[in-house]
């Protein structure tokens, strides 16, 4: 399952304000697999390649892509909020997926699946959540800030956190705390009544586990499944967790 990304460069789309969104789309059967990625991640990550290939190898349709500011796509990460990047979804699935699909959303790509389901449920088939983090802006950073690190970053305007995934710092914007409060979800019942299962790892540090119990407690449809992990981390990237997640996208493809 640990496979290299499939070389080759990827297309562009041009929004109307001029921002080009960079992405790789393989025609195939419906319905379509199309993935998310999480917070300043791209779409040459190891679940978005290893689904490309699983979806190459049953001739299924998949679309990856890359957000404003992420990857390949233009912009400065900086300056990207919650409500930009579910609109860089609503492109992809209205401009270049075809079809029904399957959403598959990482960590905050989780979270901008269910904004984009919630939105054009007619379109979506199913949802998987790999770590799914909505409201983690809210949740998961502001909540735990300090009293110096909210006044740090209403001076500065952004505050930067270590990372756990390489060597460049998260930069956390006000605008981005800020503006994310129009797209919580978890203070009210959620409108969703597709397939939905998520994959959690209990030994997950920056989404702990009890959050993906919130956020099934507030889904309205009762096709809902949660998969505890018990030694699976954030990433859930090992050669397992991906088979399982390969496996999942199988069954809801032929439901």
């Amino acid at each position: 399952m640990n496979q290299s990304p499939i070389a080759n460069q990827p297309s562009r789309l041009t929004r109307v304000d001029g921002a080009t969104i960079a992405y790789h789309r393989s025609e195939g059967k419906a319905p379509g697999v199309m993935f998310l990625g999480g917070f300043m991640s791209d779409m040459n990550g190891i679940k978005a390649t290893t689904l490309e290939h699983h979806c190459r190898a049953s001739g299924r349709a998949f679309v990856r892509f890359d957000y404003f500011g992420h990857g390949e796509s233009s912009g400065r990460f900086e300056d990207g909020t919650i409500g930009r990047w579910r609109d860089d979804a609503l492109t992809v699935l209205d401009e270049i997926a075809q079809g029904p699909q399957i959403l598959v959303g990482s960590s905050m790509g989780g979270w901008i699946m269910l904004l984009v389901a919630l939105a054009r449920h007619e379109r979506v088939r199913a949802l998987v959540g790999v770590a799914t983090a909505p409201d983690f802006t809210e949740d998961l950073l502001h909540a735990k800030f300090d009293a110096g690190q909210r006044a740090a970053l209403a001076r500065d305007g952004v505050l930067e956190l270590p990372s756990d995934y390489g060597d460049r710092p998260y930069p956390i914007s006000h605008r981005l705390i800020v503006e994310a409060r129009q797209h919580l979800l978890l203070g009210a019942p959620i409108a969703l009544n597709c397939p939905i299962r998520l994959l959690q790892g209990m030994k997950d540090h920056d989404v702990p586990w009890p959050h993906a119990l919130r956020l099934i407690e507030r889904i309205e449809g009762g096709n809902v499944e949660l998969t505890l992990i018990k030694d699976g981390d954030h990433r859930l990237s090992r050669p397992e967790d991906l088979a399982r997640l390969c496996a999942m996208i199988d069954a809801l493809a032929t439901t």
